[in-house]
């Protein structure tokens, strides 16, 4: 009955208000939660808007790096290369983006966002428009994670210009290479574009045999849009999307003696390590601008993705360290490496709608999503026979679904209804937001045709989350600014006792604005009466655990959030200057076994969730030239709870650069370096081995915008 309430109330609001009137003329599509930067203050809540030119400035392939400004937000680096990120906000924990809602253009695009959150798959970086970062009381609009927070990640639109494009190319160390280009243009009330972004790297580690340690990436985008009816109130427009990747990496990190001898080495047990993956995304967008301001907009939506990591299984540290003897004294026996084929596909659709209706002193809006996604997991393992030449031999093949062979799937109904109230300067913002879920999970118990008796298990939750907050003008360059709201995160399958992350959040701060001077100070806190914990192999948990949800009971995280940025004007050149700080104390409130970082007490800090974590970025942009230089710290953190985990993420201090030389215009060559003093350092600690950080990597590059 919800969903057919859902699909009648659509159709209701369109009747109801479906008097076309005069409005100005706007872009062709809208793909923005935010739109700029001068619209972040706005926002009755902290927000964060990376423009265009923020994300050429250093021209990052790397999310990990374009988010390390962003107060709030933590990132642990895995790859090097930001292939697959572990993102948090406000203390979440950062485990594969499992904590935080992912969009692109409004739409969530984790392969699962509710049965399988954790799965690996990011959209590329580099062809990114913008991003955008919510966090607080506005996110109520955006589940299913509300704690702490959503990142919309913003496609290439259609130029506004009949005709528009880019042609980007660079190289680099380590043979990174990227080739990237979009044309399209806009006239007669339709417009188009079409892009194309590749790279790659034969990657900064070393195997035995020399092969490559590196990835290739290919990343397909077209959008076709069109304007109707009387003042062209009415738009459409269709987004079709393909990327696929190989990548050799593993998660066989390194034992600390081998990492302080030669950090960027690889065990030859890894060396058939790599992983494949093929993403496909359909979107159909309609939005219809009413009289008065209103606007309904729906878009149905599909995204299917596929992978199989092939991979060396349970490498925990004792795995690690029979490598590493066995490559310093090979014997003629050799050992068995078993390598899992991690062959899941998973499968995200849905349809949402929204209606934004001005009326008097309000700005109202109404949502809801039917959405359905499912995770298949179809794996084997193959036996190998580690050489004394350190090549490896087959030696038995593995039957497809002899492994972990099931299905989770969900069946999710949200609404939701916000209101924001201006009463001369005080702007009142308050939104409920209902949640509605089935999950259903299905065992054949390893029979490879999955023929027999299966295991099935059911499960349905629903919640309503209230929240609210206000913004108060107490002059021209002073906002106050304060909210609260109901955080959570639903059960996944795998759930034994089924139990919601439920939290109360709270943040209270101000924003200050004169002339170039930009500044906002926020402090925040978090009660979670339940937190979740996902046992991934990318956290290192016990391999017999991968896949499941644990709970951890009652965490605390206090924090600040500190973020300034100044110009200062010369008559030939500018300085631009830009700090953010980060405070972050996270506290567990019980003792249990945490199934993931060992051993919890009352009183112990969640893992890879630094206290500090700080940036300062300055230089020098005239007409011609730009050199702007970004230094980012991290605290120490530990990987685990464990007494040999304390503080296993030592501090670290990575200093970036770039150099731009504009030839015309619309000509730029540009010279970047990551990590420029060429630190070494422990990104993280999966499966008990160390992953390093990347070291100094060169790289220049050429841009064309016509």
């Amino acid at each position: 009955m919800g969903k057919l309430s859902l699909s009648l109330l659509s159709v209701a609001l369109m009747s109801a208000y479906a008097t076309a009137a005069e409005t100005e003329l706007n872009a062709i599509e809208r793909v923005s939660i935010i739109g700029s930067s001068q619209a972040v203050n706005d926002i009755p809540g902290s927000a964060g808007y990376i423009s265009q030119q923020d994300l050429d400035t250093f021209s990052y392939t790397d999310i990990s790096r374009v988010l390390a400004t962003t107060p709030g937000v933590y990132v642990q680096e895995e790859d090097g290369y930001g292939l697959r990120p572990n993102i948090g906000m406000r203390g979440t924990g950062t485990g594969r983006n499992d904590k935080i809602t992912v969009m692109e253009d409004g739409v969530l695009i984790a392969p699962a966002p509710y049965v399988a959150p954790a799965a690996y798959y990011f959209p590329t970086t580099g062809r990114l428009e913008a991003v955008e970062i919510i966090k607080g009381s506005s996110s109520v609009k955006y589940g299913p994670r509300t704690t702490g927070g959503v990142l919309n990640l913003v496609s290439r639109s259609i130029p506004q210009a009949a005709l528009a494009g880019r042609l980007d190319a660079a190289l680099g160390q380590d043979g990174f290479r990227k080739l990237h280009g979009f044309v399209g243009g806009e006239r007669d009330n339709l417009g188009a574009v079409i892009e194309g972004y590749h790279y790659g790297a034969d990657g900064f580690k070393d195997l035995p045999d020399g092969a490559g340690t590196g990835f290739e990436k290919t990343d397909l985008l077209a959008k076709f849009a069109g304007r109707f009816g009387r003042n062209d109130a009415h738009k459409l427009q269709l987004k079709l999307s393909y990327a696929d990747e190989t990548s050799d990496e593993t998660y066989a990190g390194l034992t600390d003696a081998d990492y302080q001898a030669t950090p960027y080495r690889r065990y030859a047990a890894s060396q058939n390590d790599v992983m494949n993956t093929e993403h496909k995304g359909y979107q159909l967008n309609y939005q219809y601008d009413l009289a008065n301001g209103a606007q309904f907009s729906t878009t149905a939506y599909l995204n299917d993705f596929s992978r199989n990591w092939y991979k060396a299984n349970q490498v925990g540290l004792a795995n690690l360290q029979a490598y590493s003897a066995f490559e310093a004294a090979p014997t003629v026996e050799g050992i068995n490496v078993s390598i899992r084929a991690n062959n899941r596909g998973y499968e995200s659709k849905g349809i949402q709608s929204e209606f934004t209706l001005p009326l008097a002193a309000h700005q109202l809006t109404f949502g809801g999503r039917l959405h359905q996604d499912e995770e298949d997991r179809f794996q084997w393992d193959d036996i190998y026979l580690l050489g004394q030449d350190l090549g490896m031999t087959l030696t038995s093949a593995g039957v497809p679904g002899t492994q972990d062979n099931r299905t989770a799937s969900a069946d999710a109904l949200a609404l939701y209804v916000h209101d924001e109230w201006t009463i001369d300067n005080l702007v009142v913002s308050g939104g409920l937001r209902y949640e509605d879920i089935d999950t259903e999970t299905q065992n054949w118990n390893r029979a490879p045709d999955r023929s027999g008796v299966s295991t099935v298990r059911k499960a349905g939750s629903s919640i309503v989350l209230p929240s609210i907050g206000a913004t108060y003008r107490l002059n021209d360059q002073i906002v106050l600014l304060a909210g609260v709201q109901k955080g959570f995160a639903p059960a996944a399958p795998a759930n034994a006792e089924q139990k919601e992350e439920e939290s109360i959040n709270a943040e209270l701060g101000l924003r200050y604005q004169r002339g170039e001077r930009q500044a906002e100070v926020l402090l925040f806190s978090s009660k979670y009466d339940n937190m979740h914990g996902n046992c991934t192999a990318s956290v290192g948990c016990n391999p017999d655990n991968i896949g499941d949800q644990f709970n951890f009971g009652e965490v605390v995280v206090n924090g600040v959030e500190f973020s300034s940025r100044h110009e200062y004007q010369h008559q030939h050149y500018r300085i631009p200057v830009k700090l953010s700080y980060t405070f972050t104390h996270s506290e567990f409130q019980s003792d249990f076994d945490s199934g993931i970082f060992g051993t919890v007490k009352n009183g112990d800090e969640m893992p890879y969730v630094p206290q500090h974590q700080a940036s300062l970025e300055s230089g020098i942009e005239a007409e011609r030239y730009t050199v702007l230089a970004r230094l980012r710290y991290v605290s120490s953190a530990h990987a685990s709870l464990d007494e040999a985990g304390l503080d296993a993420i030592n501090s670290r201090t990575v200093l970036d650069l770039s150099a731009k030389y504009n030839v015309t215009p619309n000509q730029q060559l540009y010279f970047n370096v990551d990590n420029l003093l060429d630190r070494t350092y422990i990104a993280n600690r999966a499966n008990g081995g160390i992953q390093p950080g990347k070291p100094r990597t060169l790289s220049v590059g050429y841009r064309l915008d016509f």
